[in-house]
């Protein structure tokens, strides 16, 4: 399953990759917004899709708002969360074989569908390298004394 959130910003564009998603027979669930609210907050939308994705261990969450750098921060706020922002296709490989990210995040700002769907199709289908060093650094990402 692939989570996927917006900010007001990045509305349209999630609108467009969830129908990309199907199209391409990708299982994907809108976690909102449902409809386009100026101002809104990227946080309600990074929650969801953390809470989600931490839930289901083994999904996805794809989230876009206008730089992709509130969203990034707020999912990782999240133990079990490896949220990436990616801005180009060799970016979300090595996120996925080196750091095993379970969230993309991307920006609405500087990419249009196109770049979108390349960056979504490589992320989706790169596997993790699992090898003992890989999971020896993603394991203490959770090295911290006040989880929520």
């Amino acid at each position: 399953m692939i989570y996927v959130g917006a900010d007001y910003r990045g509305f349209e564009k999630k609108n467009a990759l969830l129908k990309f998603l199907a199209e391409n027979d990708y299982d994907a669930t809108d976690l909102g917004p449902y409809e386009y609210n100026e101002g809104d907050d990227f946080n309600d939308a990074a929650v969801a899709v953390a809470k989600q994705v931490r839930e289901n261990r083994g999904d996805f969450g794809i989230l876009i708002c206008d730089s992709a750098h509130g969203m990034t921060i707020q999912a990782n706020r999240f133990k079990g969360i490896r949220a990436a922002h990616c801005d180009n296709a060799e970016s979300a490989k090595l996120a996925r074989e080196h750091d095993d990210a379970n969230i993309l995040c991307l920006s609405a700002h500087f990419m249009d569908d196109d770049k979108i769907q390349e960056i979504v199709r490589v992320f989706l289908g790169t596997n993790f390298e699992n090898i003992e060093r890989r999971v020896r650094r993603i394991n203490r990402l959770d090295e911290r004394e006040d989880y929520d």
